[in-house]
């Protein structure tokens, strides 16, 4: 038990010295807002809404979480925009993918938004060569 608390500080803590910005994202920050992604090859879509006060409301399948993220204020050298993610709340119930994942994960991104602004692509690193999307902004009153 000591050791699985031990792990969790030490989680929160790298959490922590990961974080691209401290507090809210600022109100005109291009990736806020609600963005779907349509997973290929099946009927499922995930969704997630991006706030100003860094946090999200992601629904997937089942599956209905929040969590607390930390966003890049503008993009590096390379284009992309890093997103720290904190699972903070979770239904317990499969996403998209079958997974049930735990309140405390951690995952860290990389944004490459494209240039009209209602897409992009979430990669595991600074490149296109392992990514995700595109996430499609959804407009209006359209969810």
């Amino acid at each position: 038990m000591r050791l699985s608390r031990l792990l969790a500080s030490l989680a929160m803590a790298a959490f922590a010295a990961t974080c691209a910005h401290a507090g809210p994202v600022r109100a005109d920050h291009p990736l806020l807002g609600t963005w779907k992604l349509p997973i290929p090859d099946t009927t499922c879509v995930e969704t997630y809404r991006l706030r100003a006060d860094g946090t999200s409301l992601v629904t997937s399948a089942d599956e209905v979480s929040e969590t607390e993220f930390e966003l890049a204020d503008q993009p590096s050298e390379k284009g992309f925009y890093k997103w720290v993610d904190k699972l903070t709340k979770d239904n317990g119930k499969k996403d998209c993918s079958g997974q049930i994942t735990e309140p405390g994960h951690v995952s860290t991104f990389y944004i490459s938004m494209h240039p009209s602004g209602d897409m992009f692509f979430m990669c595991e690193a600074e490149d296109l060569k392992a990514c995700m999307g595109p996430f499609i902004r959804v407009k209006g009153s359209a969810i």
